[in-house]
């Protein structure tokens, strides 16, 4: 039977990861992973493809700026159903976007 649960050492080592995330303003390759959730292979894509801002000083390894990955993940925000509704009555009323 495999085991699926983590150790508690495992959990506690996450945690302190995490935690330094919190702290640091410049991320690593594996820290940008950690924080956006990407695969390895989709930020190793996005930032060949220059859709991810990141930086790569001496062309040799990547470092993404914290900021500026929180402005890119909230881009292309989807309306809620509300503001739609919203949006589409004043459209009937005042003829207005």
């Amino acid at each position: 039977m495999i085991k699926d649960t983590i150790t508690v050492q495992e959990q506690l080592n996450r945690i302190e990861k995490y935690a330094l995330l919190g702290a640091k303003n410049v991320l690593t390759f594996e820290e940008a992973i950690m924080f956006t959730g990407l695969s390895k292979s989709t930020l190793y894509k996005l930032s060949a493809s220059h859709s991810v801002p990141c930086y790569k000083p001496r062309q040799k390894l990547l470092y993404f700026e914290k900021k500026e990955l929180e402005l890119w993940l909230l881009q292309n925000r989807q309306n809620t159903t509300d503001e739609i509704e919203s949006k589409a009555l004043n459209y009937v009323v005042t003829g207005q976007l």
